[in-house]
C-alpha cells in the first residue's frame, strides 16, 4: 500500500470532539492537519445559505423550529454548542459565506445539499463556489439525486458525489452505479457497512471515485481502507490520519 492516498474528510468537522458544523469543529480538524471538511447546507427563511445538518434547529441548538422558517438574524441568536458541552456555548450557526471567508485556501469543501424541497439551493451553492473561485476545491454531494443532477447540469466543472443508498437499512443495488454513470457524476458514495472489495472495484472500474459515508467506528474505518475506497467522511479524522500514516499512505 506504500505511496497510496486516501481523502480523509472531517465529517461536519472533527465532530467527535466538537459540536458538528461549527467553527470549533472545523478549526479542530484544521489543527489536526486535515485538509478536507464535509458540511451541510440549508436555506433560511430570508434565503441565506447556512451550515447545519438537520431540517430543524432542535437537535443542535437551544431553539425549536425549522431552519427554513427562521431568518438569519434569528438563527444567529441560537447557542449551537452547549448541547455538546458547556465549553462550546459561544458557538453559532455559520453562513456558507462565513465558512468560505475563513477557510478558503486552507481547506477543501465537501458540501452536502440537505432537505428535499429546496429547489435552487444546489445552484446557488455553485454560484457561491464560483464567486470564490474554488471550483477545484469543492465537491457537491446529496442523498437526493435531483440536487446532484442540478449541480452537474448547472456547473459541470464542479465535482459531484451521490450518497447512496438512501437511509439506514436500505440495501445496495448495482443499478445505482449505472444511474451515476448515466448522470455523469464523479463519485458514488456508499454506506461503509455495505462496501466490499468487489463492490469498490466494480464502481472504480466504471470510472467513478468511491467515497464512503457512515463510518461510525474504527472497525468500519479499517474495513473501508482495506476495501480500497478513495476517501471517506469520518467524525474522528485524527484516528484515520494516524492509521493511514502507520500503513504507508501519503499524508498531505
Amino acid at each position: 500500500m506504500s505511496g497510496k492516498r486516501l481523502i480523509n474528510i472531517a465529517h461536519r468537522g472533527a465532530s467527535s470532539y466538537a459540536p458538528e458544523n461549527t467553527l470549533s469543529s472545523f478549526d479542530l480538524a484544521l489543527d489536526m492537519g486535515i485538509k478536507d471538511i464535509e458540511l451541510d447546507v440549508h436555506f433560511t427563511k430570508d434565503h441565506h445559505i447556512v451550515v447545519i445538518h438537520d431540517d430543524t434547529v432542535n437537535r443542535t441548538t437551544n431553539g425549536i423550529c425549522y431552519v427554513s422558517e427562521m431568518t438569519l438574524d434569528q438563527l444567529k441568536k441560537l447557542d449551537a454548542g452547549s448541547w455538546f458541552g458547556k465549553d462550546f456555548a459561544d458557538q453559532r450557526i455559520s453562513t456558507l459565506t462565513e465558512i468560505l471567508d475563513k477557510y478558503c485556501g486552507q481547506l477543501n469543501f465537501h458540501i452536502e445539499i440537505k432537505a428535499r424541497n429546496v429547489p435552487g439551493l444546489a445552484s446557488e451553492t455553485c454560484d457561491m463556489v464560483k464567486k470564490y473561485g474554488i471550483e477545484n476545491d469543492v465537491v457537491i454531494t446529496s442523498f437526493w439525486k435531483e440536487w446532484v443532477e442540478e449541480t452537474k447540469s448547472y456547473s459541470p466543472e464542479i465535482k459531484t458525489g451521490w450518497l447512496v443508498p438512501l437511509g439506514p437499512g436500505s440495501q445496495w443495488n448495482d443499478r445505482l452505479v449505472d444511474e451515476a454513470i448515466e448522470a455523469e457524476f464523479n463519485q458514488l458514495c456508499p454506506r461503509a457497512e455495505l462496501i466490499t472489495p468487489t463492490l469498490v472495484n466494480k464502481i472504480k472500474n466504471r470510472g467513478l471515485e468511491v467515497r464512503c459515508h457512515g463510518v461510525f467506528d474504527e472497525d468500519l474505518m479499517i474495513k473501508a481502507v482495506e476495501c480500497g475506497v478513495d476517501g471517506m467522511t469520518i467524525n474522528f479524522p485524527d484516528k484515520l490520519r494516524d492509521y493511514l500514516s502507520e500503513n504507508g499512505y501519503l499524508i498531505d
